[in-house]
């Protein structure tokens, strides 16, 4: 019970790395806010904690938008009254080389994957000064530390994200705000499994990304859940600022 008593917002809560880290907090006794475009999705979430004793909220919202943003926040006050923990894990995974990038799809990716952030710790930090502290953990990449091939805009985004968590860190470290990120490898999800079926050969396409990580694996939502927890409890109290590589190597 290393969250008891705690009330986390998980943005991309639906499916994947969400959907376990909001799983795996209510078992640790987070109440959970589980924020997703896909309502089935997060109710499906919901249920689930509440099966299993907990409790959760879903609030369906697009998180790149200003005003949706402020009704999570407002929703999860009024339920539980307080935020002690923010995940922005919502994001997209746009492929392609800087000349075959249209502009729509460049501004689509940075407003999902970097101004939601902005828009969310926006309107937490705020609560989190009037409580005095609280921890954001945003999910970057592998790629904002290391290069792969078709993933210019993706790279360029989660180095925003990078570059937004430390400075977060710095401007709020004396406001007991611990703010890291944490830096997957390529993670076995639903929306990743979507995206190997659009290859002419999925399963060799499969085996390529694989072996990316000189482990010759992908990683799994649950064990990005973990680390996620970790960062997140009171175990990594002296942890803020942090890239937290959990890539299988791919950083090497």
């Amino acid at each position: 019970m290393r969250l008891k008593g705690r009330v986390a917002i998980i943005t991309g809560a639906a499916a994947g790395i969400g959907r376990e880290s909001a799983l795996l907090f209510a078992r640790e006794g987070a109440k959970i806010a589980a924020v997703d475009l896909d309502d089935g999705g997060i109710h499906s979430v919901v249920l689930e904690v509440d099966a299993a004793g907990g409790q959760a909220l879903a609030v369906r919202a697009d998180v790149s938008k200003a005003g949706e943003v402020q009704g999570v926040v407002r929703a999860v006050l009024d339920r539980f009254g307080r935020v002690d923990i923010l995940f922005n894990n919502a994001g997209i995974v746009p492929q392609g080389k800087i000349h075959a990038t249209s502009e729509a799809e460049w501004d689509r990716a940075m407003t999902v994957n970097v101004k939601s952030m902005y828009l969310l710790c926006h309107e937490v930090v705020p609560v989190f000064l009037r409580q005095g502290g609280g921890v954001i953990l945003n999910t970057s990449s592998a790629t904002a530390l290391r290069s792969v091939p078709d993933r210019a805009v993706y790279s360029a985004s989660k180095g925003a994200v990078l570059a937004l968590t430390r400075s977060m860190a710095v401007d709020y470290v004396r406001d007991h705000i611990r703010v890291n990120c944490l830096c997957p490898g390529t993670v076995d999800t639903p929306s990743f499994r979507q995206r190997m079926a659009a290859f002419p050969d999925p399963e060799e396409a499969l085996r390529q990304f694989a072996a990316r990580q000189p482990m010759g694996r992908l990683g799994t939502p649950e064990e990005i859940a973990q680390a996620a927890l970790y960062l997140v409890s009171d175990e990594a109290k002296f942890v803020t600022g942090a890239a937290f590589s959990i890539d299988g190597g791919m950083a090497i």
